[in-house]
């Protein structure tokens, strides 16, 4: 059993504690973007130089598994494919996932493109008896996986929002005729009709709820991942059906401070589990800062202090941060100011 399976079977029982909050680190950019993927290289006085290959990329998936402190590593199909045949996996507590649809709106990564401007439309590469766990002779391992990350986004225009809900539906099938697990991602809309932005929060809960009131148990998915839109929208969400495990997704990089403070304050309005993409993999160091959320979320130590000890951190391993601890210091992302 993964760690991600032992903490979940815990969390349903009632036996919570915040060493159960489970952390995700999300390196599946190459479904939304293209060759600016894997973010900026840096040279050793912090300057940029040009971008991280395919290669850096899954080089840095491979050191945050030997960390061995996350406990899922969502990736695309087609890396999960090659860090299987690399057996990076191999022995592992942290549970692989993919990302098993990209729709449209998460393609922000296409240089000169336009399209998460649009209303989001749905959209899906993987296969799912494709990425199923398959035996092998090398060790009695299996590669592939059996979970991977759904998406939807919701912008209150009735023909797209039913198109999303059909897809949705369609893949629950699939999945079901598969054995496929899942996690659901809801976005806040990002091309809204007639709403006004401080009705999102409640928009994107009330969605999420009917779209799961017709779906059976055994096709539900195993926890949410949402934008945090403030402790009064989560902990709404959170308290109004303990069934619903609910996940915090991280946005865009934003200070160390935005990323110790999500993780803390996500956990206090009823989250389980933060999956982080842009602040983990645009860190100046990946390890350090999933080592801290960790101690964040275990309430080791505060998110000011957290960030104090990353640039200690930093500068033991001789890395010039990015940011000045002053103004790595501040938290910049509007819902974590209430």
């Amino acid at each position: 059993m993964s760690r991600m399976d032992e903490k979940l079977a815990r969390i349903r029982s009632g036996a919570y504690t915040r060493g159960d909050f489970m952390i995700a680190d999300a390196k599946d950019g190459d479904m939304g973007g293209g060759v600016r993927m894997g973010g900026p290289k840096r040279r050793a006085d912090g300057t940029p130089d040009g971008f991280r290959t395919r290669r850096d990329y899954l080089d840095g998936i491979r050191a945050i598994l030997a960390q061995d402190i996350v406990d899922i590593m969502l990736v695309s199909p087609s890396n999960l494919e090659l860090l299987d045949e690399e057996g990076a996996f191999g022995g592992s507590a942290v549970k692989p996932a993919i990302r098993a649809n990209e729709t449209s709106d998460i393609w922000g990564g296409i240089r000169h493109a336009s399209y998460t401007r649009q209303r989001s439309r749905p959209h899906r590469s993987a296969v799912l008896d494709q990425t199923m766990p398959r035996d092998t002779s090398i060790a009695g391992e299996a590669g592939g996986t059996d979970l991977g990350l759904y998406s939807m986004t919701f912008n209150n225009e009735l023909t797209d929002d039913l198109a999303t809900l059909e897809a949705f539906k369609a893949f629950r099938a699939e999945a079901a005729e598969t054995g496929f697990r899942y996690f659901l991602e809801v976005f806040n809309p990002n091309a809204p009709h007639d709403l006004a932005a401080e009705d999102a929060p409640s928009f994107l809960n009330d969605n999420l709820v009917r779209s799961l009131a017709g779906v059976r148990k055994a096709d539900r998915p195993l926890f949410l991942k949402i934008p945090f839109n403030g402790p009064r929208a989560l902990e709404e969400l959170a308290s109004y059906d303990p069934t619903l495990v609910v996940g915090v997704l991280g946005g865009g990089a934003g200070t160390t401070r935005d990323t110790f403070e999500l993780v803390q304050q996500s956990e206090r309005y009823g989250a389980r589990l933060a999956l982080f993409g842009r602040k983990i993999n645009l860190a100046d160091s990946p390890l350090r800062i999933v080592e801290l959320m960790r101690r964040v979320a275990d309430g080791d130590v505060g998110p000011e202090e957290a960030v104090r000890l990353y640039h200690d951190g930093l500068r033991s391993d001789g890395i010039v941060p990015s940011r000045a601890l002053e103004d790595d210091l501040q938290i910049t992302e509007a819902p974590l100011r209430h």
